[in-house]
């Protein structure tokens, strides 16, 4: 299978060493980074009909920058001051720093997890320190993995949707020649199918195709395509790593 161009579909990294440079490099291939979806706010008025007040809850849950711009963007809109008390529980380091564009950061009110994922051990322990909280979610329409592990704590936990996720449509003179995509969640799949409906007509798949988390991988089998790269995996923990091992064994 010779690979010379691929789509990831998320935005282009901002660091000069992300491992995709590298990867380019490494086996002379050419990444485009172009995000088959895009985040769509709610309305004020959207958000008022699912009847949560803003002003009743003492902590919430971060598993994304867009959940943080969407939190106080709609608290922002509501009129509803977010006081000095709140804590955050961030499943990243990295959007608890993001958390320094609205607020004073302060460890003692802030806490993160390691891997990324709900379920992971010191962001859980960090909410179960603190389970008398009332806690709000801040999510899209598509629900974050590994949800049950938050059940399984039995704390006051209020999921809002405050975004939705959208296609992003290509234009009708758009080059689609790419011999791999990566995907990321499930609703960059309905996006393939949504602009290019020929994509696996009569069975031919016209390119390779990596998913990155499981409900992604299970979005391509449901959709009768065939996947060729599954992240994460024991000996390839990130898409990186698994794009890497991939391009190794399909040197030419």
């Amino acid at each position: 299978m010779k690979i010379k161009k691929i789509l990831v579909s998320q935005p282009q990294p901002t660091s000069a060493k992300s491992p995709y440079f590298e990867i380019a490099s490494k086996f002379d291939v050419e990444i485009t980074f172009r995000p088959m979806i895009k985040v769509e706010p709610l309305t004020v008025k959207e958000f008022r009909q699912s009847k949560i007040n803003l002003s009743d809850f003492t902590a919430v849950i971060f598993t994304a920058r867009t959940a943080v711009d969407n939190f106080f963007r709609m608290c922002e809109e509501s009129r509803v001051n977010v006081p000095d008390t709140m804590r955050y529980f961030c499943t990243t380091e990295q959007i608890a720093l993001y958390l320094q564009k609205y607020i004073v950061y302060r460890k003692r009110k802030i806490a993160y997890g390691l891997s990324g994922h709900l379920d992971d051990p010191q962001f859980l322990a960090a909410i179960q320190k603190n389970n008398k909280e009332k806690f709000l979610m801040p999510v899209s329409d598509i629900m974050p993995e590994r949800m049950q592990a938050l059940a399984a704590l039995k704390i006051d936990l209020t999921p809002a949707m405050m975004y939705r996720t959208v296609s992003n449509d290509f234009r009708p003179d758009e080059d689609f020649d790419y011999d791999l995509i990566l995907f990321f969640s499930p609703a960059g799949i309905d996006s393939l199918l949504k602009n290019f409906p020929d994509f696996n007509k009569d069975g031919k798949q016209k390119a390779a195709i990596g998913t990155f988390g499981a409900p992604t991988a299970q979005a391509v089998k449901e959709a009768g395509l065939r996947l060729d790269i599954e992240a994460p995996s024991k000996e390839n923990p990130s898409m990186t790593s698994a794009l890497d091992a991939f391009l190794t064994k399909n040197k030419d």
